[in-house]
């Protein structure tokens, strides 16, 4: 099918929000959290790559949250893209979905990483019973805590939501947490072992974050991650 682009804006320097249309659907189905594959013919050769949803569902429309990478191929192709041009696209698939809305949970993401949790997170909160939802967000600087009005609006509105960012390269200004997400990580689960750990950046950080989970006692069905690269 294809993925006709609607509109873009800019989130922060070389990162964007997309939202794309698939005219020939009257609904897009899928899952927060799931991603869907673009291909095209690019340099002589037919590129595949996965993007997750950065949105819920919402008729034939979905929402991308990507970064431009220079030495790329797909990237500066979609970063071309004007409203009203078209890529080929497969059906939303992956695991990588809330699996029990009831049972506490953490959310982890750095970058772009953050792009399934902005469909997660409501999704989580809408259930009726839903437990107590921690997302940490790790990026370098303030100017790239993408969708932070949205985030700090849903932690206004429920209760049993706390977003916390935190900077690695933060400014003088800057007075709330500092460094990668690891070191936030004991903060976030405290003496918690039966917690949903939910990840989802590049593997560097993906991996270690797993390997501090398993070493505090965590079972592998309680981590679930997706890898950026």
């Amino acid at each position: 099918m294809k993925a006709m682009l609607i509109s873009t804006y800019e989130l922060a320097p070389q990162v964007r929000h997309f939202v794309f249309g698939v005219p020939e659907v009257e609904r897009l189905h899928f899952k927060a959290g799931q991603f869907v594959s673009f291909n095209e013919m690019l340099n002589g050769k037919k590129i595949t790559r996965p993007y997750s949803i950065a949105s819920l569902p919402d008729g034939n429309r979905f929402e991308l949250c990507l970064n431009l990478v220079h030495e790329g191929i797909f990237s500066p192709f979609l970063f071309q893209m004007k409203p009203g041009d078209s890529v080929e696209m497969s059906a939303p698939l992956g695991f990588f979905v809330v699996r029990n809305p009831t049972k506490e949970a953490l959310f982890i993401a750095t970058g772009t990483g953050i792009a399934p949790f902005r469909a997660m997170a409501p999704d989580y909160l809408s259930h009726p019973q839903a437990a107590q939802l921690n997302l940490l967000f790790g990026v370098r600087h303030e100017n790239s805590i993408y969708y932070r009005n949205e985030f700090e609006e849903l932690a206004r509105r429920h209760s049993n939501f706390n977003f916390w960012p935190t900077l690695s390269r933060a400014e003088p200004s800057w007075s709330g947490r500092t460094g990668h997400v690891q070191v936030h990580l004991l903060e976030a689960i405290g003496d918690r072992r039966d917690l949903d750990v939910y990840i989802c950046g590049l593997k560097a950080m993906v991996d270690d974050v797993r390997a501090i989970l398993k070493a505090l006692g965590f079972d592998r069905k309680q981590i679930i991650f997706e890898k950026y690269d």
